[in-house]
């Protein structure tokens, strides 16, 4: 079976993902990083906003609210 990629932005709310690669560059990707969005990590959109930004991602046991646009960086599957 073919895995999608898409971008964390476009994940529903509810709906459970994996890290497949960041395309971000400097500070941002390291930012990134450091909490945890590395290649394999499970993420799940756990709430967004009336406007869709920002949304708030499940990241190995934490809540973090990030922007539409930095989580469009990060490419998942699933």
């Amino acid at each position: 079976m073919e895995q999608q990629l898409r971008t964390l932005d476009m994940l529903e709310e509810g709906g459970t993902a994996y890290v497949h690669a960041l395309q971000l560059q400097g500070a941002m990707r390291g930012r990134m990083q450091d909490i945890g969005l590395i290649a394999g990590t499970q993420v799940q959109c756990v709430r967004k906003s009336p406007s869709g930004n920002p949304a708030a991602y499940r990241i190995r046991g934490a809540i973090i609210a990030l922007r539409m646009e930095d989580a469009a960086g990060v490419i998942i599957v699933g």
